[in-house]
């Protein structure tokens, strides 16, 4: 007898969404053992699963010659449904309403400050770095820039703007290392720039913008910071989603 049986493909390629639910929480429980395990929390789960991820869907675009990369596998069709528009965006509007506004407002002008500067920087060295290497299209540039921003912005940014699949995925790869680089780091540089309370965190959190990089930072440096941290993060990715396709596009599309 075979294995697996062909009634158990056939079961989940039936069932492929549910079949896609039960992988993609596989790879995230094993990132979570990993990171935990082998970088004791300094690397984020999160991080780890994005960059399986990343390499699944590369190994799975050249063994099928797709597009649409893992995929492409007959087995893990409900990866794409997924791993798609509907559902991304279902979870960054789920993640911004559990921000309350009064919070973030309480934390003054500095707060406020600090979280428009983080996105317009971000935008500003991932657009320069974007126009360094090539690209000179306006939607390119702000996907590009907005994946500087966070990892969910660039996706996000690029799905309305309708670039292609390559830039996304830059977008997405350059959202990684600012990712990672947040979170190892931030405790190498919390003591000589006074991340240290839960101010600082906030501003922090806002100029950084990534979740999963603050939250895994800052868990790294002091655990009661995390809240934070996390909750300006929060904002940002949803103020990035809002300004990336719109404000930032004009602005980008009116200089190049």
């Amino acid at each position: 007898m075979s294995w697996p049986p062909d009634w158990l493909i056939t079961l989940l390629e039936k069932n492929s969404l549910i079949t896609a639910f039960f992988v993609v929480g596989s790879i995230l429980w094993f990132s979570s053992f990993l990171s935990t395990t082998l970088t004791r929390g300094r690397i984020h789960g999160s991080a780890i699963a994005i960059f399986m991820g990343l390499a699944l869907a590369y190994m799975g675009g050249i063994v099928m010659e797709g597009e649409k990369g893992f995929a492409d596998v007959p087995l893990m069709a409900g990866i794409g449904l997924l791993g798609g528009s509907m559902f991304r965006d279902l979870a960054i509007v789920a993640t911004a309403f559990g921000v309350r506004l009064q919070e973030f407002l309480a934390t003054g002008l500095s707060g406020v400050i600090s979280l428009i500067l983080g996105i317009f920087i971000s935008f500003l060295v991932g657009g320069l770095v974007a126009y360094g290497f090539g690209y000179r299209d306006a939607v390119s540039i702000t996907t590009i820039g907005a994946g500087a921003a966070t990892y969910i912005v660039g996706p996000v940014t690029g799905g309305a703007l309708e670039a292609s699949s390559e830039v996304i995925a830059l977008s997405v790869a350059a959202g990684l290392v600012k990712s990672i680089l947040v979170m190892t780091l931030t405790p190498f540089v919390a003591k000589s720039i006074g991340l240290d309370n839960p101010r600082s965190a906030l501003i922090f959190g806002g100029l950084m913008g990534t979740t999963s990089g603050v939250a895994a930072g800052l868990a790294a440096t002091d655990a009661k910071l995390v809240p934070y941290g996390a909750m300006t993060a929060t904002f940002y990715t949803g103020l990035g989603c809002l300004l990336g396709p719109s404000l930032i596009f004009m602005l980008i599309k009116a200089i190049v």
